[in-house]
């Protein structure tokens, strides 16, 4: 039998590549809009956008013509020299963030160091100024903020951090949205508190007011920061530019990286003019991040997210799919929660089998989706996205928890009968 391409692809990597992804045996080669499309031509509804990247879609001509534009003139430098992108990049987000100064990286785990680096360096500059300020970092339960070793340390789940331990020191988890335990793990020691405005691998979990509210006051009253992870949930994802904006609450510190560049590797770490006093020339770098790629391509994307008004769009657009997702909560008891903001919305179900052979079926039926905290179905999808591309889903939803939902809650009902016998 003769092999097809993907077969030969998938043989290659398990002989070449790290075991590091449990892929789906497709074979992507292009795309359209919000449609993907496989080696023979079969189109599939992409909900997850290469997890919250793609945010103007597939072959988007904006994209298009900026890569052409700027691959002609000038592909890489080095952060030795100036390019004309980073400036006007850095302009752009500084006015949409509310924030003064940038450093661009390469993702959003890199962001996420060069913030926690700037904390410490912010730390020490405080000190010396006569500041009693320690180097702790407290985090979120939940949290995910990416695999390097100062991401990965500041990131809640055991099975990220365990393998690589000893991780970075200095790193306590509060539980989420408790402000009793806050306060009682806040202290001078801290340099910085560390959140997601809405935890993405988390489970689609967004802060109370009220919790994000206290961490702001409590790193104010010591000379801590507040940084935020706005790597999934920010650049328009979630309706407004951060999702910290929602909550009229200002960070010291920001992180940006997945949309911001519409599909090219870009990550961004913004904060105030304070805070910048911390870093000067050879603390921090970077070869390929802040490229003049990569820059043309985020001010273009920035461009058109504000022509084509993406931010009202993505509010209407999720808005009309989390009221879908709750009207189908209605017909379903396995559907427990629904929760997100914008495009970043999660359905909650009573049963991990369940939610693992929800996104099976999803693949099926030619729709993407994916699974977090083992429970959460997660939603991402481009910012181009139209009711009618919901309405396909919900469709394919209904049908699958019909059929499937209650043939699960029997057999674990049974599974678990019988582990009381064997137990008994």
């Amino acid at each position: 039998m003769k092999l097809t391409k993907l077969d030969q692809i998938r043989a290659a990597e398990a002989q070449l590549l790290l075991s590091t992804y449990d892929r789906s045996p497709i074979l992507f080669v292009t795309g359209e809009g919000v449609h993907i499309v496989d080696e023979n031509g079969t189109k599939y509804l992409d909900l997850l956008s290469g997890i919250g990247v793609n945010a103007l879609g597939y072959g988007h001509p904006v994209i298009e013509e900026a890569i052409a534009k700027q691959s002609r003139a000038l592909i890489h430098t080095s952060n030795l020299f100036y390019h004309e992108g980073q400036a006007e990049l850095a302009l752009r987000l500084t006015e949409r963030t509310g924030l003064d100064r940038a450093f661009f990286a390469n993702t959003g785990t890199e962001a996420w160091e060069g913030a926690m680096k700037l904390a410490r360096a912010y730390a020490g500059l405080k000190r010396s100024e006569g500041v009693n300020i320690g180097t702790k970092f407290l985090a979120l339960e939940q949290s995910f903020h990416g695999r390097t070793f100062g991401s990965v340390s500041t990131t809640f789940k055991e099975k990220y951090r365990e393998p690589f331990g000893p991780v970075v020191p200095g790193v306590e988890f509060v539980r989420f949205n408790d402000i009793a335990d806050l306060r009682a793990k806040f202290s001078s020691e801290v340099c910085a508190i560390l959140v997601e405005s809405i935890q993405g691998e988390g489970g689609v979990r967004p802060l109370t007011q009220e919790f994000f509210a206290e961490a702001r006051a409590l790193a104010t009253s010591t000379g801590a920061l507040l940084i935020v992870d706005e790597i999934q949930s920010g650049m328009g994802r979630t309706g407004k530019w951060c999702a910290y904006q929602h909550y009229g609450i200002q960070p010291d510190v920001t992180t940006l990286a997945k949309p911001i560049a519409g599909g090219l590797p870009l990550g961004a770490v913004l904060c105030t003019e304070e805070v910048s006093r911390a870093i000067h020339a050879g603390m921090h770098g970077t070869t390929f991040g802040g490229g003049p790629l990569a820059c043309a391509v985020a001010i273009a994307v920035i461009g058109h997210i504000e022509r084509e008004n993406l931010l009202a769009h993505a509010t209407e657009v999720g808005d009309y799919f989390q009221n879908q997702l709750r009207i189908l909560a209605a017909r379903h008891e396995a559907i427990v929660d629904v929760r997100g903001k914008g495009l970043m919305i999660a359905t909650e179900l009573d049963s991990a089998e369940l939610a693992k052979l929800v996104v099976a079926e999803m693949l099926k039926r030619r729709i993407l989706i994916n699974c977090t905290s083992d429970t959460v179905l997660r939603f991402l999808p481009p910012y181009i996205l139209e009711r009618a591309h919901v309405d396909s889903a919900i469709a394919a939803l209904d049908e699958i928890f019909t059929e499937h939902a209650g043939a699960v809650s029997a057999t674990q009902s049974t599974a678990h009968i019988a582990g009381e016998l064997n137990h008994g």
